[in-house]
């Protein structure tokens, strides 16, 4: 069977348990975010899928409803003012993402893959046209993503990105699965506000908040 196809069914399933497994953990998240802060639970936002489609990201809300809109996390002048209490421990902790398990049963995502890019991610987008990693689907972690995340330049993600289409298959799937674990246990490669000075994938939650 062809690995796209495949990969798609195990995403599938996988994701579709892991919602199952994880639902009393969305239900505490979700009380902790209405108890913390006024607002929806869920914020969407415009991402590129693959082919260069667009679809709708699904994350937590991390951020107060008066944050200004359609502004970048990393452009703000202090984006910590407006990151709520239980925001910053799900950035931290990489939980904010998990409603993205929506995206994946639907199709728009897969477990493994390049980070959507914003819609406006231009340079971004381009790059990786180099490579054909917006020929694949975009993922909830990635390659980039275990080495160095929001701390890559927008060459250098790109390059990985096309490295992972390069070397897609299931035993690399799950080596970058099991890098994530590891990342995610340490922080690694996390720059709070987005990218900080540097170029890389940008933190916003400016987009449109759906409820």
């Amino acid at each position: 069977m062809n690995y796209v196809i495949m990969k798609r069914w195990v995403d599938f399933i996988l994701s579709s348990i892991g919602m199952i497994i994880l639902s009393p953990l969305f239900v505490i998240l979700i009380v902790a975010i209405k108890l913390d802060s006024k607002g929806p639970i869920f914020f969407k936002q415009k991402r590129v899928g693959v082919h260069k489609s667009h679809f709708n990201i699904l994350k937590f809300r991390t951020m107060r409803t008066d944050t200004p809109k359609d502004t970048p996390t990393h452009l703000l002048a202090h984006p910590e003012q407006y990151i709520t209490k239980i925001g910053k421990f799900l950035r931290k902790t990489s939980l904010d993402e998990l409603p993205q398990i929506m995206n994946i049963i639907k199709g728009e995502m897969a477990i493994i893959g390049p980070r959507p890019a914003l819609w406006n991610q231009i340079d971004l987008i381009e790059e990786r046209d180099k490579y054909g990693a917006n020929d694949v689907r975009p993922g909830l972690t990635g390659w980039a993503q275990i080495n160095g995340r929001d701390e890559l330049s927008i060459e250098v993600k790109a390059r990985l990105d096309g490295e992972y289409v390069q070397r897609m298959g299931l035993l690399f799937d799950i080596k970058c699965f099991i890098g994530t674990l590891r990342s995610v246990a340490k922080s690694d490669g996390v720059v709070e506000g987005g990218t900080g000075s540097k170029k890389g994938e940008v933190r916003s939650d400016m987009e449109t908040i759906s409820k």
